[in-house]
């Protein structure tokens, strides 16, 4: 049994990404895909020995993601309709680039707010900075606390900022070029 504490090593990029999303729960049933291809919901929740209701709530999930495919077909002892679920490994490298441009976008988008204005705090961890514009409106005093705004470097946020993009950029790059030479 896992703690909360304990290390988890992980034998496939698909099950990693599984756990990402949705911890340990996510891991059985990504383990339990690996190991019965085209398994039910129910063959699932057997073989992990979670609740149905998490089984599929973690299939859901994988399926919106595109990390799962699910085949409906007729369950030919009981005569309704149930979903195979099959692991799509092939798809966790495009996985694992959309969230990169997701997070590159956002960091990007970031990096230009920070490039944008000016920005004002009154040194108390809990209190919100504030753009010049909204300083204006509150008289540089800070609604939170009542403390006076005082201008704020954010030089270093702006370094943390473009050092990350061009962390995930290279990255991106690398996978591009190692995709070109497969092809």
């Amino acid at each position: 049994m896992l703690t909360k504490h304990s290390k988890i090593e992980y034998e496939d990029a698909f099950v990693k990404i599984s756990g990402l999303i949705g911890g340990e729960d996510y891991v059985r049933v990504a383990r339990a895909l690996l190991n019965n291809e085209n398994a039910t919901d129910e063959e699932i929740a057997s073989a992990t020995g979670l609740k149905i209701n998490a089984v599929r709530k973690a299939l859901y999930d994988l399926f919106g993601r595109s990390l799962i495919t699910g085949i409906r077909v007729r369950d030919l002892k009981k005569g309704w309709f149930v979903y195979r679920w099959k692991a799509q490994r092939d798809q966790t490298d495009s996985f694992i680039e959309t969230q990169k441009k997701k997070a590159l976008k956002k960091l990007k988008d970031r990096l230009a707010y920070e490039n944008t204005y000016e920005f004002y705090h009154c040194g108390m961890l809990t209190c919100l900075k504030r753009t010049f514009e909204e300083s204006i409106d509150l008289f540089f005093k800070c609604p939170n606390c009542g403390k006076i705004l005082n201008p704020i470097d954010n030089c270093e946020i702006k370094k943390a900022l473009e050092w990350k993009i061009r962390e995930i950029a290279e990255e991106m790059e690398k996978i591009d070029q190692r995709s070109e030479l497969k092809s």
